[in-house]
């Protein structure tokens, strides 16, 4: 029998986005340092329009602390493998599309060098018709909100479109979770703002 589909709570995920773009939750280990926290981030947002992780090892998408999460929360590579998977399995899911069929809550990844994916930002906002100048994204590492698309000098743009969540299968539960070293960052100022949507002199 087909699991059903658990709905994507837009509205969850880009409120998380705009409550944490430049702050740190304390319930999440802040990876800044050791690489980036932009997919992260990224996957707090997710996780707060889904509420249902993956528990699969190495291949499912959770976070127990900083030592015991799967390689789909933090690495963007991984982040969108999980997500595009054709099999059914509980978690969020989605598809590549073309930025015509993204909407808010919705995920863009950016590549600096041809084919190689670094960044994830999710987005918070889109124009009618959506172009890059009106798509407006929020991300850590570096931190932003309200940040226009077209404001990254990148070679090529993916778009991940969130179609649901498949719900707990009854079976899976957490690995046995870790000590985690505690996150501390000094807040930075914003580099965008919602009402001009340019750069904080």
């Amino acid at each position: 029998m087909a699991l059903p589909i658990l709905p994507y709570n837009r509205k969850a995920a880009v409120a998380y986005a705009h409550q944490w773009a430049y702050r740190r939750n304390p319930s999440y280990y802040d990876y800044e340092a050791i690489g980036g926290d932009c997919t992260n981030f990224a996957s707090q947002c997710l996780y707060a329009g889904t509420g249902v992780m993956n528990y699969t090892p190495t291949y499912g998408w959770y976070y127990i602390d900083a030592n015991n999460k799967a390689p789909a929360w933090t690495g963007v590579i991984y982040f969108y493998n999980f997500l595009t998977r054709t099999e059914v399995s509980q978690g969020p899911f989605g598809r590549n599309v073309t930025l015509e069929e993204m909407e808010p809550g919705d995920f863009v990844q950016l590549g600096f060098k041809k084919s190689v994916f670094s960044h994830t930002p999710i987005i918070v906002s889109i124009g009618n018709p959506p172009t890059l100048d009106n798509t407006l994204v929020a991300a850590h590492s570096y931190d932003a909100d309200w940040r226009p698309l077209s404001t990254y000098y990148v070679q090529e743009f993916r778009f991940i479109h969130i179609l649901g969540a498949y719900p707990p299968n009854g079976i899976q539960s957490p690995p046995e979770p870790a000590e985690a070293e505690e996150p501390q960052r000094p807040w930075r100022p914003p580099f965008f703002t919602k009402q001009t949507n340019q750069l904080d002199q």
